[in-house]
């Protein structure tokens, strides 16, 4: 999670798509039109802090709860998230929200 954040905030927009799970919701079979979208929410958004609430692994599944403070077009908000994570040869994908308990 901290390194999906750390992706955002720098526009590491490559990082993000490789690493979301191809049967998630968010993934997009056009990546050129997907990486355009990203790249423009990166670039217009400051990313402020990272608070992860919880996280647990439940292998091949992770969840982490976060808040994300950011800041766009001048208004400051919070995305809280339940994220799903899913392991596969070994490495970690975002898969989708859950619902927040």
């Amino acid at each position: 999670m901290r390194s999906r954040y750390t992706a955002y905030a720098t526009g590491a927009v490559d990082y993000l798509l490789t690493t979301t799970h191809p049967s998630g919701p968010q993934y997009r079979p056009d990546t050129e039109a997907w990486r355009i979208d990203v790249r423009r929410f990166c670039e217009t958004t400051e990313f402020v802090k990272l608070t992860v609430h919880s996280a647990a692994v439940n292998s091949p599944q992770g969840e982490v709860h976060f808040s994300a403070h950011l800041v766009q077009g001048g208004t400051p908000s919070v995305l809280e998230e339940r994220s799903l994570f899913v392991k596969h040869h070994g490495r970690w994908f975002y898969h989708s929200a859950l619902p927040l308990l």
